[in-house]
């Protein structure tokens, strides 16, 4: 079946206007698609327009120009009385949980079906069932400053999925959180998209859940999408500036600094980066390279990692042998990957 788009902006601009102050242009000539079942991650840093392109998603800001379009409805010139109707197949999760603290878990998580006109016995029902998805029904009626970080947010997963939206937000969902916290949400929210078939549109600063939870990425920097693509490729072989400096936060495969100098000292060869992609043939290469050049190599930074089930990274290595034969190696390895001499 051929995914269908769930979310669409086309040539989208935002721009702040204040009294007295020079306009401040947030997004411009934003085009993206994010597909029904997709993770979706704008990733970017402070002041890129990560939070603004969201609330775009929501009509909680509207667009200066261009057209947003959910689950088929032109919603940007949509009154009101008709946007509730769409924001009701979207939920959002925040940065900071946003979590009523003079209400229980249980009554965080039923206020946006008393708001919805449920019945009484029908929310009871929704709630339990939630609360057992995200693993927190024994905290039902336990108030929100009796709860850990990672609980909080489990009860912002599950009164964001309340009324069964399509779509899920998580604007900055685990900045929050510490690391063994932040791999626990993610895992609940990839099972929220694998499981129950909901859409996600993650927006963070941090490559890492990307890496972790994400199909597509689009990278947003200055308020425009300079790199978007698979989360493969886009980790494999990163074409924008930006991209890579967030790549390196999780493929460290080149040592720097004080690291460098230590290595320099143990491993006093020829050092060499190579990329590691699914299928590459790096590893023929490497296994008879004593054979057929005579040289000999030790991985000494650097690792692989899995992204969607497929293999990626990158190992630098020290080569040992004379310079003509290392010279034929480090040939040999171009045809089949992208190799950096690691230079001081």
């Amino acid at each position: 079946m051929t995914a269908r788009p769930l979310i669409e902006l086309r040539d989208v601009s935002k721009v702040f206007r204040t009294s007295g102050r020079d306009p401040v242009t947030a997004l411009d000539g934003i085009d993206l698609t994010v597909e029904a079942g997709d993770v979706f991650a704008i990733i970017g840093h402070s002041g890129a327009g990560k939070s603004t392109l969201v609330r775009l998603v929501n009509a909680l800001e509207r667009v200066t120009s261009g057209r947003v379009i959910v689950d088929g409805t032109d919603i940007t010139a949509l009154g009101e009385r008709r946007l509730r109707a769409v924001r009701r197949e979207i939920g959002m999760i925040f940065q900071q949980f946003n979590l009523l603290r003079s209400r229980t878990v249980f009554g965080n998580v039923a206020y946006p079906l008393k708001i919805a006109g449920w019945p009484k016995a029908d929310i009871e029902r929704r709630v339990a069932e939630l609360l057992t998805f995200v693993g927190i029904l024994d905290k039902a009626w336990h108030y929100p400053d009796q709860l850990s970080g990672g609980q909080k947010q489990r009860v912002g997963i599950a009164r964001a999925l309340a009324t069964d939206p399509k779509i899920l937000l998580a604007d900055e969902s685990t900045s929050a959180l510490d690391p063994e916290t932040t791999a626990e949400v993610l895992r609940l929210l990839k099972r929220v998209n694998t499981e129950l078939g909901v859409t996600i549109l993650v927006i963070t600063h941090e490559m890492e859940v990307v890496r972790e939870i994400a199909d597509r990425v689009a990278v947003l920097d200055s308020g425009r999408i300079v790199e978007q693509g698979t989360v493969l490729d886009v980790f494999t072989d990163p074409q924008h500036e930006t991209t890579r400096r967030f790549v390196e936060t999780v493929l460290r495969d080149q040592p720097r600094g004080a690291n460098l100098e230590r290595i320099r000292t143990r491993h006093p060869g020829r050092l060499v980066t190579a990329r590691v992609r699914d299928g590459s043939t790096i590893g023929a290469v490497l296994s008879g390279a004593q054979a057929r050049h005579g040289v000999r190599f030790e991985i000494v930074y650097g690792g692989i990692k899995e992204l969607g089930g497929q293999s990626f990274g990158g190992l630098t290595l020290e080569l040992i042998g004379e310079d003509p034969d290392v010279d034929a190696l480090v040939a040999e390895l171009r045809e089949v990957t992208e190799v950096q001499e690691v230079t001081v």
